[in-house]
């Protein structure tokens, strides 16, 4: 199914704990250890299950079929900034749209609990994640041009309407 376009998928809120969520734990986990080593394990246990709830955060899955295909989080930064954590998308589903469509969700549901600004890293291994910050609008705060391995995470803010 890769390559489908993403048409009709259930946007569903959950805790990190939900049974739904467990594929983006696990995939996401797995793709981090692949990426940088077997410490990025502690990358997916660094924050308390209750900085992705209300009212400061979010952990957000779409749906098809009632199966988890893509999700992301934000967490609370500062009083005004929402840091976007976990996108992902299962493998399986990838080149559909997906991921762009968490970001959007999560932008939108960040700025709906007022927040103004978002703020992400990603790792210097990422290089589809850095494009699509940059294709989402998202300004870079580190120099485009330089060697991604020289700079460690890559910052990236987006002002929310």
């Amino acid at each position: 199914m890769s390559g489908a376009p993403a048409l009709d998928v259930e946007v569903r809120r959950v805790g990190i704990d939900d049974p739904l969520a467990e594929p983006l734990v696990r995939e996401l986990t797995e793709e981090y250890v692949r990426r940088y080593g077997p410490e990025a394990h502690e990358e997916m246990t660094r924050y308390p299950a209750d900085s992705w709830t209300a009212p400061h955060g979010l952990l957000l899955l779409l749906l098809e079929d009632g199966e988890p295909v893509a999700g992301g989080a934000y967490k609370r930064y500062d009083e005004r900034t929402a840091e976007v954590k976990r996108m992902w998308t299962a493998s399986a589903h990838r080149r559909r749209g997906l991921a762009r469509r968490v970001l959007a969700e999560l932008e939108r549901a960040a700025a709906g609990a007022g927040y103004d600004r978002i703020f992400l890293t990603t790792g210097p291994l990422q290089p589809e994640a850095r494009g699509l910050y940059l294709a989402s609008g998202y300004t870079a705060l580190f120099d485009v041009d330089a060697d991604p391995l020289t700079i460690g995470p890559l910052p990236f803010e987006k002002h929310l309407l």
